[in-house]
């Protein structure tokens, strides 16, 4: 019987599921996001968030836990060097699950889990330009464009003028 039991096994074996976590975990601390199907992102979710709690402590102890969970030394040292230093003031909550729809091979609820600290959308609060222009003030603009383009023509013409006039003179004397 399975009481108390709530682990997803994700239709796969212990040390299948096991694997496939850690080279997802490994995948998410060297790349910061990965998409993947809801449930794995789920069960991923509740695998390298106690991780993530022990890199904040930079021992030698936590360090041979995770490297037991994780098998890889390159994501080690990625771990406690910079996503250590970014989640170091965060109680808790590193990861973020965003769902994105379906796969459209077997319609598959896909989602993008993401370390939170590393996300340059969400960080930035985007400010909203307001526009400065009315409908009202549309028309004096337009009565206003005219204008300008006048003055613009004007001087144009007076820059041209003595030089129409000297190359007339000169035909003038020619004929002559």
């Amino acid at each position: 019987m399975r009481h108390g039991n709530k682990v997803n096994h994700l239709g796969r074996t212990d040390s299948h599921r096991k694997a496939m976590l850690a080279n997802m975990a490994s995948s998410l601390i060297l790349h910061k996001r990965i998409t993947t199907t809801l449930a794995k992102a789920k069960a991923l979710r509740t695998y390298v968030e106690p991780l993530l709690t022990k890199s904040k402590n930079d021992t030698t102890h936590s360090r041979r836990v995770v490297f037991s969970k994780l098998q890889n030394k390159e994501v080690i040292t990625v771990l406690f060097r910079e996503v250590a230093e970014k989640i170091a003031n965060r109680p808790g909550g590193y990861t973020r699950i965003i769902k994105l729809g379906n796969r459209l091979g077997d319609n598959a609820s896909m989602a993008l889990i993401e370390l939170v600290d590393f996300n340059t959308v969400y960080g930035v609060e985007a400010k909203a330009e307001k526009k400065t222009t009315r409908r009202r003030g549309s028309s004096k603009a337009k009565k206003a464009a005219p204008a300008a383009e006048e003055v613009v023509a004007e001087e144009k013409v007076e820059e041209v003028t003595p030089e129409v006039a000297e190359s007339n003179e000169e035909g003038t004397e020619e004929a002559k």
